[in-house]
């Protein structure tokens, strides 16, 4: 299992939509996420400075094949059409990076 957490920021005036959309994610795109062996996924939010910090564990083999199946769930792709516009990339995150993925420098069981 490999845990793995990001951050991105969310746009001030989208914060409501965003945690509206969050407490009812659509089926659909909660199987897809099971189905990429992703689990215990968990986003947080600090206020006021709209950063979000995602945490999952992944129990998979593929990391970069699971998050491909996942890239072209059309379901999942229209999921990303109304979540996308409420976040604000980091200036700081690497190429090809929507969420800024973060080094686990810690971890205690």
């Amino acid at each position: 299992m490999q845990r793995m957490g990001m951050m991105i920021g969310l746009e001030q005036e989208k914060v409501s939509e965003y945690k509206r959309l969050h407490a009812d994610v659509w089926p659909g795109v909660l199987k897809m996420i099971s189905d990429c062996n992703i689990r215990n996924y968990s986003i947080f939010l600090k206020e006021p400075e709209n950063v979000l910090f995602g945490y999952w564990e992944y129990h998979g083999e593929d990391f970069a094949a699971d998050a491909a199946k996942m890239a072209a769930d059309p379901e999942t792709q229209r999921w990303w059409d109304v979540c996308m516009p409420c976040q604000k990339p980091l200036d700081t995150r690497k190429d090809g990076e929507w969420w800024a993925m973060m080094e686990e420098v810690f971890h205690l069981d």
